[in-house]
This record gives C-alpha cells, sequence and structure tokens, in this order.
C-alpha cells in the first residue's frame, strides 16, 4: 500500500531541513510544534497534493521525532503508519501504533505523537465541514458537541474498502487531468466511509422524526414571527451545534439564519399590509410587533426588498 499512496510526482521536500519541512506543514497540513534529537543530522522528506477540500501528505522526518499541537481546531487528521512505529498520548490514554494502523486525530483533541527514527507517515487533512454537511447529506443528527471519534486503533486490513479508496484518491491527486468535480466525489465519499466505518458519536437517525429538520426549523420560525428569535432557540430546536446550524441554512436557503428570520418578518409584514381584510392600525405598530425598533432602518430594508416604502404599500390598499 505504500508505494502507492503519493509518488515522487508529489515530492516537496528530499532530504531536507525537518524544521523547514514542519513549517510547510504548518502552513498545509496542521498547526504544531516538533523536537527533535540535539545529536544528528535527520534528512527530512515530504510529498504534498492539494485534493478539493482536503491535504494529502506523506512525511518522514529521518530521525526520533515528537509532535505536539494544543489542537488541531477546523481540521480532522487521518493518520496511517506506513513505517516505524508512533506512540500516542492524549487525555491520560497510551496507545501504540504500527505499520498498517490507522490513528484519527478530533479537532479538539490536544496531539502528542513521538514517531520512530525510521518512521514514516501519510495524512489526511479534513476539514470539520466536510464532516458536518455529510452529515446533513444524509439527514443524520449532528451532536451539539460537535463530531467525535473514538481513540481505538484501527487496522487498515480490516476497514472494508479504505486502503483501495486512498489509493484511488492519491492516483487522481496525481492525474494530470484530474477534475474538480471528480475529487468532489472522492471526497464525499471518503467522509461518509470515515463516519460508517469508525466509532464516532454521530446518531444515524431520520431528525425529522424527531423534529430536528430543516423543516421544523422554518416552522419554528414561522410560528414565532412576532418573537426576538435567538440562534441558541434554533441550536435547541436543530438539535446541531451553531456551527452547524449555520450550514444548514446555507445550504437550504443559501442565507445565514438572521438573515432568514429578518427576511421572513418582512414577507409576513408584506403579505399583511398588501392584505386590505387584516387590521393593520399603522406601520410603526406592525413593524414594532416584529421586533423592528429602528423604524428608519425597517423602512429602508422593506424598500430595498420590496421597491417601495411600507407606508407606500399600507396607503395604496387601505
Amino acid at each position: 500500500m505504500s508505494n502507492v499512496l503519493l509518488s515522487a510526482r508529489s515530492s516537496v521536500f528530499e532530504r531536507a531541513d525537518p524544521y523547514a519541512v514542519s513549517e510547510y506543514v504548518n502552513q498545509h497540513v496542521g498547526a504544531h510544534c516538533i523536537r527533535l534529537p540535539t545529536s544528528g543530522f535527520p534528512e527530512a522528506s515530504l510529498n504534498h497534493r492539494k485534493f478539493a477540500s482536503l491535504d494529502l501528505c506523506r512525511i518522514s522526518y529521518g530521525g526520533s521525532v515528537r509532535v505536539t499541537s494544543p489542537a488541531l481546531e477546523t481540521i480532522y487528521h487521518l493518520q496511517v503508519l506506513l513505517k516505524g512505529h508512533c506512540r500516542s498520548q492524549c487525555r491520560g490514554q497510551e496507545h501504540f501504533y504500527v505499520p498498517g494502523e490507522l490513528l484519527l486525530i478530533n479537532p479538539d483533541d490536544p496531539v502528542d505523537l513521538t514517531y520512530s527514527a525510521d518512521c514514516e507517515k501519510f495524512i489526511v487533512k479534513l476539514p470539520v465541514s466536510l464532516f458536518e454537511n455529510t452529515c446533513l447529506e444524509n439527514r443524520w443528527m449532528l451532536p451539539q458537541s460537535g463530531i467525535r471519534f473514538s481513540a481505538a486503533r484501527h487496522d487498515m486490513g480490516e476497514l472494508e474498502g479504505f486502503s483501495n479508496l486512498l489509493m484511488l484518491i492519491c492516483q487522481e491527486a496525481e492525474a494530470a487531468s484530474s477534475m474538480p468535480q471528480v475529487q468532489e466525489h472522492y471526497v464525499r465519499i471518503i467522509a461518509s466511509k470515515l463516519l460508517g466505518l469508525l466509532g464516532n458519536n454521530v446518531q444515524r437517525v431520520q431528525p425529522q422524526s424527531q423534529g430536528g429538520s430543516f423543516e421544523q426549523v422554518v416552522d419554528y420560525i414561522e410560528q414565532h414571527l412576532t418573537q426576538d428569535i435567538g440562534i441558541e432557540q434554533l441550536v435547541t430546536v436543530a438539535r446541531v451545534s451553531e456551527r452547524s446550524l449555520y450550514a444548514l441554512f446555507e445550504r437550504h436557503a443559501g442565507i445565514s439564519p438572521k438573515d432568514y428570520i429578518r427576511q421572513r418578518k418582512l414577507e409576513r409584514i408584506h403579505a399583511q399590509l398588501l392584505d386590505p381584510a387584516c387590521k393593520v392600525r399603522s406601520v410603526t405598530e406592525i413593524a414594532l410587533d416584529h421586533g423592528f425598533l429602528h423604524l428608519g432602518r425597517f423602512a429602508e430594508a422593506y424598500r430595498r426588498r420590496f421597491g417601495e416604502l411600507p407606508s407606500e404599500t399600507y396607503k395604496r390598499n387601505r
């Protein structure tokens, strides 16, 4: 397997200063610090490819190295040990990895990894948004605390089809004719495979059956348009994290939750002002009823949306 995960065509460094390689990794793969032995002259090598929203990296430092980071924050690291061995220390637990085993580091996990001098590893950097969007596409329930994978060790040979998938992705990344659409297709597959193969806290229950769908959030907004609807309330209704809530609205409405609420309030007011049978005593009253406390800003937002001032709509239909 190791001979097909990024070939020499993807080489960026060969027999180079490990700290120069580390700086490149900081820029493209994930923030970290390295600690090398004080003696000797280790030479590092690195192959790298960008692949849609992923970064693929094959790296060896040429000497025993300790890699630390407080947390990766917005990304996950999938690491496959190709040669040597690795010791991982995280949250009081210690694991030892040998070639062919896989480690997945969560965004909020502190990183403390010690690699042997002969170690070589393959890394896939995956953004948080990739897994969240995959869950949304499958209509799985997202945990409010974020998606977390278990710290269990995984043997690549036991993960059905995953080794072949990594090989195909690397081949596609190095292909001269690789198309963005094809890359995006592979990226969605790898996210789905990881969520399906590795232990995690994602509930694969259809959220609409328990009231967590986009439609249910929209229904909640419709029923409370005359109230001040906060993001916290929508997070509770959707049962997702705030970041996932924004992703949900971006996917279904193309705008943020706050903009959607504001838009729906304006549309409700517009409909009521158009309806002669609706008992509206004044524009000021209906604006205040829907939470628009700054009447000048309300009038301007209404004009941009409907091409006339709310007072003009009101007078024309009374």
